[in-house]
């Protein structure tokens, strides 16, 4: 086979996007849809909580404790806690609707941070400690997923949808990019505690204000049949498209783990650590705008078609670092990888949206954020010692290449799967994507 043809196979169906009608799916036709605005800002403000909480916690520990590695204990509960619990209360939410968990929710985990803080601030020992770091991880809601929910309740089968969903990627990029950097400015400048106090006080308080917004919120799912057979059936947690969609964000999650290790281990070689995190905010800033501008086209093409395209692009950027020898080299790298980070992301939520049951699509959302954090986790981990060893930094890079790779080879080989959930999920026409333009 030669490389036109496999080209021409490759991105078969897939064709260029051109700008959204004015007024058809725009983000402001999006947030236009009554009660939008209001869900979609409390959610963005809560998600600048949830992305200060680390941070404003490793500042806190180890200011008044003096030790990085109790510090690193405590905020290691808290990420196990989020990853194993998110899941766990989604399953309750789509259950019993948002609003029945969301406050009480809300509420323990204003306790656990309470308890967390004055812990700290009376000297307690670490297990004590950690205790309260599991707390408030396992009632942390995830916001992202939460929202999302609601967005497809609203626009199900909707032109706005596809925008919608891009505003979703957007806003965590944003809270990503402000909320580490005020949780450092807080415990700097005011007090230690100020950061998980701030941090604290935006979950609460702006997730109090979404749950309060009941009009908007999903229906409780009529459950689904019992068994697992169900499970595994269209639209269930254990189907095949499913698997495909939690394989592509765990990639991702190894990308953005692999990324952060090998960009600070390559600054420091070069002499320019200070410049690490200037680098790997260029490619957060390149997905920022690329997400922009994505979600504002109307594709004339399906998500399941684009998914394999958008991995493969991802891919080939990731080559890029391996073959950088300057931190200004690196920094065109980074600026090319990070174009491709938000469509697939955006591409990847709307997939979800499109192939999961209705009954389960909370936990859906959730387990494809903890399988991204999962991956973040583990590369981090894992790339941590390749760059100590004889490869360094180089060797760091080649991880995202790998995993990236299989993740585009998986899903063009489960585009027909996906294609398929979409239609079993209730979305006949375009095999289900609602950024495709009708006839």
């Amino acid at each position: 086979m030669t490389s036109r043809h496999w080209i021409r196979r490759t991105t078969r169906g897939f064709r260029t996007a051109v700008p959204a009608r004015r007024g058809t799916s725009s983000y402001r036709s999006a947030l236009r849809v009554p009660g939008a605005a209001a869900f979609f800002l409390a959610s963005a403000t809560a998600r600048v909580g949830v992305a200060m909480a680390g941070l404003g916690i490793v500042q806190l520990v180890h200011t008044e404790t003096g030790s990085f590695g109790v510090a690193g204990l405590v905020i290691g509960s808290f990420a196990v806690a989020e990853t194993l619990a998110g899941p766990q209360t989604a399953r309750l939410m789509d259950r019993l609707g948002q609003p029945r968990v969301l406050v009480p929710l809300l509420c323990a985990h204003a306790g656990a941070i309470a308890a967390l803080i004055a812990l700290v601030l009376t000297g307690a020992s670490s297990a004590p400690l950690m205790a309260a770091g599991l707390a408030a991880g396992a009632t942390v809601p995830q916001f992202g997923a939460l929202s999302a929910a609601r967005w497809s309740a609203l626009l199900h089968g909707r032109p706005q949808l596809s925008p919608a969903l891009a505003l979703e990627t957007l806003s965590n990029e944003a809270a990503f990019l402000l909320g580490p950097t005020l949780a450092v400015l807080m415990a700097a400048q005011v007090h230690p505690a100020a950061g998980t106090v701030l941090a604290g006080a935006l979950v609460v308080g702006a997730g109090l204000v979404f749950a309060m917004l009941r009009r908007t919120a999903p229906a409780p799912a009529v459950t689904p049949a019992p068994g697992l057979t169900a499970a595994r059936g269209p639209g269930g947690l254990l189907s095949r498209s499913f698997a495909v969609l939690l394989t592509v964000n765990l990639a991702l999650g190894v990308f953005f783990g692999s990324m952060q290790v090998s960009v600070t281990a390559f600054a420091g070689v070069h002499h320019a650590a200070t410049a690490a995190g200037f680098l790997y905010g260029l490619m957060s800033a390149a997905s920022l705008l690329t997400g922009l501008a994505y979600g504002r086209l109307r594709r004339h093409t399906t998500s399941a078609a684009q998914l394999p395209v958008i991995l493969a692009f991802l891919a080939c950027c990731s080559l890029l670092p391996l073959l950088g020898g300057s931190p200004w080299q690196l920094s065109l790298a980074l600026l090319l990888a990070g174009a491709g980070v938000a469509p697939c992301v955006i591409v990847s939520s709307a997939l979800v949206e499109s192939v999961m049951d209705r009954s389960v699509l909370t936990q859906a959302f959730t387990w494809t954020n903890s399988a991204s954090a999962a991956g973040i986790a583990v590369s981090a981990a894992v790339v941590g010692r390749l760059v100590d060893g004889p490869g360094g930094p180089r060797a760091g890079f080649a991880a995202p290449l790998l995993a990236l790779t299989a993740a585009a080879a998986l899903a063009r080989s489960g585009r027909h799967a996906l294609a398929e959930g979409a239609v079993a999920a209730g979305r006949p026409t375009s095999e289900g994507d609602p950024s495709v333009r009708r006839p």
